[in-house]
């Protein structure tokens, strides 16, 4: 009698390794800190031949001593070098190593804990990573080149610029609602000409809340009525000489993001993948005459803007390549839901964290594209009524994202909105019909079709 194989038997399944998975004869690992670095080589031993070398000593975080190490482990043959991601203090190893040729990973130190029994020291640790490194069983972490780095200084720091404005604007609402000036509640924004204009007289010592009403400008002239109960307080000097400063830090601060913003332009525009692509000697078709620089064509998805495109290109870079699908990319950037499956039960987690940066700006465009009349819309309209807005804001942040993919990988590629419609388009409208009768019918109802 011949044994059956069980139901659950399936055929085996081959899971081909990735680029970064493979046996390295000659490693190194850095267990950073910021003064100095565990460093721990692993060679092949000169006369067994089954056997390692393995030595760790200690370096100095400085540029000379970095760049004598990097001798050293040229010296050495070293194939590779993985650097643990501690804070900011890994940035002059992996720069001064990466420099001169060797071939640096950076890893993220959730991903390279220790055994749980072992002793806990740096010299254990870096032996760890060494381990690792040779075994290929690390991941490296995403480090775009050294242009987009630069770029992406000035794009972070002008985000932070901006943060730092509104917290100022925030700070003077707060100062008027002292002085008893309820002026933000009749304009829409303290940023207006008409509303600058009156917290200049304000602090100039003006007093008289018409003659201040009167400072308004446009559409504002229809609300001088309120403008004058909102401007009747108790604003004194104390008041006028805060809210001046207050107003030269926003000064300052606009002037520095719009030179910030001037760099950023200078800078992308630099960078020859950014521009236009070039015709190609084959091309018959018209798909590079209509081709656009990347910042456009970004900026052609509903949501984004030339500054938003201009932080994602930072953030992501322009080579697509370093993620080979479209669900790599959204994975690295944790706008998917981590799956657990153990058994017969699936489960999925939260996103993570991710690139905070990147998530800022694609929520932003996601809110943004949220409002319009488009298939990112009607997306989020669909999913906000069963998911909820903070998913469904995800959602759309997700399919804003595999867009970027697909602008950046090829070039000559536009974007096209799939219309409101889309979704309408592709339903089924007789099983639609009788699912909408069968509901009916449950209440009691008896339905009857007429044509319209």
């Amino acid at each position: 009698m011949s044994r059956q194989s069980p139901q659950w038997a399936d055929q085996p399944q081959e899971i081909p390794d990735a680029e970064h998975e493979q046996l390295v004869a000659r490693v190194c690992a850095i267990d950073v800190g910021k003064q100095a670095g565990k460093v721990c080589t692993r060679v092949p031993h000169p006369e067994q031949p089954h056997r390692r070398v393995c030595k760790v000593w200690d370096v100095a975080a400085t540029t000379n001593a970095v760049s004598h190490l990097a001798e050293q482990l040229l010296d050495l043959g070293v194939q590779k070098v993985t650097v643990e991601s501690t804070a900011d203090y890994w940035r002059i190893w992996f720069y001064l190593l990466e420099a001169r040729g060797l071939q640096v990973q950076l890893v993220n130190a959730r991903d390279v804990k220790n055994v749980p029994g072992r002793p806990k020291t740096d010299k254990l640790d870096a032996v760890w990573l060494a381990k690792l490194t040779e075994k290929g069983m690390l991941r490296p972490s995403f480090v775009p080149p050294a242009p987009v780095r630069v770029l992406r200084d000035y794009t972070r720091l002008r985000v932070d610029l901006t943060r730092e404005r509104s917290r100022f604007w925030q700070r003077l609402e707060k100062l008027l609602e002292d002085s008893l000036i309820k002026v933000s509640s009749v304009a829409s924004s303290l940023d207006l000409i008409s509303t600058r204009d009156m917290l200049e007289a304000l602090i100039g010592g003006q007093r008289d809340p018409h003659a201040l009403a009167g400072l308004a400008r446009g559409r504002m002239r229809t609300k001088h009525a309120e403008l004058i109960e909102a401007l009747t307080g108790a604003f004194d000097d104390h008041h006028g000489e805060l809210a001046r400063i207050m107003l030269d830090q926003i000064d300052g601060l606009t002037r520095e993001i719009e030179q910030l913003t001037t760099r950023i332009d200078e800078l992308i525009a630099a960078i020859p993948a950014a521009g236009i692509p070039g015709h190609d000697g084959d091309d018959t078709g018209n798909r590079a005459a209509r081709a656009l620089p990347a910042v456009q064509r970004l900026a052609e998805i509903p949501g984004i803007g030339q500054s938003g495109a201009q932080a994602i290109l930072a953030e992501v870079g322009l080579d697509m390549t370093r993620f080979p699908t479209p669900e790599h990319l959204v994975s690295w950037a944790k706008l998917c839901p981590r799956t657990i499956q153990s058994g017969s039960k699936n489960t999925s987690s939260k996103a993570g964290k991710g690139n905070p940066y990147l998530k800022g700006v694609l929520g932003n465009a996601a809110a943004g594209a949220s409002r319009t009349n488009t298939f990112l819309g009607e997306r989020y309209r669909r999913l906000v009524k069963r998911r909820g807005k903070l998913k469904a804001l995800v959602a759309v942040a997700r399919s804003i994202l595999v867009a970027v993919w697909h602008l950046l990988s090829d070039p000559t590629t536009r974007f096209h909105d799939l219309g409101s419609d889309y979704y309408n388009s592709r339903v089924d409208k007789e099983k639609r019909t009788r699912n909408y009768i069968r509901q009916l019918q449950a209440l009691g109802f008896t339905v009857t079709l007429t044509a319209a």
